[in-house]
């Protein structure tokens, strides 16, 4: 398929969570993080939720994140496999336990900052570029006990030296910075996107964004410790995108997607214009919710603003009001919609939606007019594996190749500004949504099974070649 030549300096690549595929959970002097207690199967979501109480590790649950790919001692290898596609950037995140184990501690953790030094050296060595997250989903369990996770203004202060941290050492090592990853998930994953417990008798949606709150003034603290250390550094906000559309042209169904879509949008606004948007004020005056904001807190904001806008891609959603006649199923596995009747679905039920990309691109610049960068976007797939050992996975290729022509339409032909693109998961990894393996994202793929069964060896599928000549002709072949 003929595609686009994207600009020179277009970064593409492919990107992972410390939490999905480095393992070795208690190594390194890393300490527990709440993304370490969210186990494989039928109790996952009620976990994820913050509506079941689990702040240690039990026999009853398996938890596949703890040894995931290994890539904690693998990462040579990974990285080098990286190279070979052709890769420019490589986004990964820091795991805040491996820097400081319980979050409060007054020295890090030396052996976690060396380990990330290496993983860093690694890429520069093959002249990949580290795109990096601050706080992938990830927060000491010791700050959750102590303080109940983001629903305390205290753990500004602990992620602020956190960040102060890392921002230093590797100043001269990484450019681009992300704060946290799909920051808006804390609304769908309380304890899964912020640490969040809720207790009985809680008044949750004050919880939750109260919990916003002191996220977002924390990302604009990492934006100004970024731009004094290294004014060189640009920061981008993180946002789990997907465009909302109506289920019909009925008035009420198009407000309906109008005002779900607000819901993002509300983080964004905030981190890229330095200020609450009028119309959150309104619905939270509405529901009685009163932000904990301190004097000073608008100006933190204010000067706290991001250089770019990243944000993960799976699927359009479909919004309908409550009286409507749709059926109630649809999105994806933690953002759930009403079904849309035009689209197929993947095996996991997340509905394929390519042009709904140049759809988002353009919504999102449209509003923002910052740059952009699409961080996630992938297939997750129930592989076969031939006699041979090889994996012919055409299904993600079509997939990518639909996806990465819209993208290329939406800069070549409407004029976005798009950094790069960074497919999720280019190695199979544990899945954020089931915790599963066998639902697998990768042009390589790792011998590891649900049942805890493999020896972790890396081979290349089919279209581990494919996407290496996609970034061998700039997006020119698919």
């Amino acid at each position: 398929m003929k595609g686009y030549k994207m600009p020179e300096d277009f970064l593409w690549g492919g990107a992972t969570a410390a939490n999905q595929c480095e393992g070795a959970w208690q190594e390194g002097g890393r300490g527990l993080a709440n993304v370490d207690l969210i186990p494989y199967g039928k109790d996952r979501f009620p976990v994820a939720l913050g509506k079941m109480r689990m702040l240690e590790c039990d026999a009853e649950h398996k938890y596949p994140s703890h040894e995931a790919i290994d890539f904690y001692h693998h990462y040579r290898e990974d990285i080098a496999l990286f190279a070979e596609m052709g890769f420019k950037c490589y986004r990964m995140s820091i795991a805040w336990t491996r820097i400081f184990p319980n979050g409060d501690e007054s020295e890090p953790n030396e052996e976690g900052l060396k380990f990330y030094d290496n993983v860093f050296d690694e890429c520069i060595k093959h002249g990949i570029e580290p795109i990096v997250t601050l706080v992938h989903f990830d927060a000491p369990v010791h700050l959750i006990k102590e303080f109940g996770g983001w629903k305390n203004r205290k753990m500004i202060s602990c992620f602020e030296k956190y960040a102060r941290t890392v921002l230093t050492r590797y100043k001269d090592k990484v450019k681009y910075w992300l704060t946290f990853n799909e920051i808006n998930m804390l609304l769908h994953l309380p304890f899964m996107g912020a640490g969040i417990l809720f207790e009985e008798g809680e008044n949750e949606e004050q919880v939750k964004y109260t919990a916003a709150h002191h996220e977002l003034l924390a990302s604009a603290v990492a934006v100004k410790i970024a731009h004094e250390v290294n004014s060189k550094m640009k920061v981008g906000c993180m946002l789990a995108a997907g465009q909302y559309y109506p289920y019909s042209c009925r008035p009420e169904d198009i407000w309906e997607s109008i005002s779900d879509d607000r819901k993002n949008y509300f983080f964004i606004d905030v981190q890229s214009r330095g200020e609450y948007p009028n119309f959150a004020k309104k619905e939270l005056e509405r529901k009685g919710i009163a932000l904990p904001v301190l004097p000073g807190d608008k100006n933190i904001l204010k000067d706290g603003t991001v250089d770019f806008i990243s944000f993960s891609y799976y699927s359009s959603r479909v919004s309908a009001a409550q009286d409507t006649d749709a059926p109630r199923t649809g999105g994806n596995a933690i953002i759930n919609g009403v079904k849309n009747p035009y689209l197929k679905a993947s095996d996991w039920g997340w509905q394929i939606d390519p042009e709904g990309l140049r759809i988002t691109l353009n919504v999102l610049y449209d509003r923002y007019q910052k740059p952009l960068f699409i961080v996630e976007n992938g297939l997750g797939t129930n592989d076969k594996v031939e006699e041979d050992g090889s994996v012919n996975d055409d299904e993600r290729i079509e997939y990518m190749k639909a996806h990465i022509l819209e993208m290329e339409k939406a800069v070549e032909e409407d004029g976005v500004p798009l950094m790069g693109y960074t497919m999720w998961g280019p190695i199979d990894i544990v899945s954020a949504s089931t915790g599963e393996m066998k639902k697998r994202y990768g042009f390589i793929r790792v011998n590891k099974n649900d049942d805890g069964t493999g020896d972790l060896v890396r081979s290349r599928k089919k279209s581990f070649d494919w996407y290496r000549k996609v970034i061998e002709t700039n997006g020119e072949e698919l």
